[in-house]
């Protein structure tokens, strides 16, 4: 455990905002969406930057959008 560390680039966050409605989306992309903390539609979360939140949002990139800060 000692060896591993985090680095600069992976210490960073993202704000992500929902944008598109999950009504007519599958389970699995209303559970991703839920999953990521959205709670409703014009919301801007932020999370870590790690391969997992990384991951859910390729999974849903139909309904969220990645914001600039």
């Amino acid at each position: 455990m000692a060896g591993k560390t985090q680095s600069k680039a992976s210490s960073g966050k993202l704000h992500i905002k929902w944008v598109r409605s999950a009504i007519c989306s599958p389970v699995k992309h209303k559970r991703v969406v839920k999953g990521l903390g959205f709670t409703r539609l014009n919301q801007i979360i932020e999370r870590p930057d790690t391969a997992a939140i990384g991951g859910m949002v390729k999974k849903v990139p139909h309904l969220v959008e990645i914001v600039e800060s």
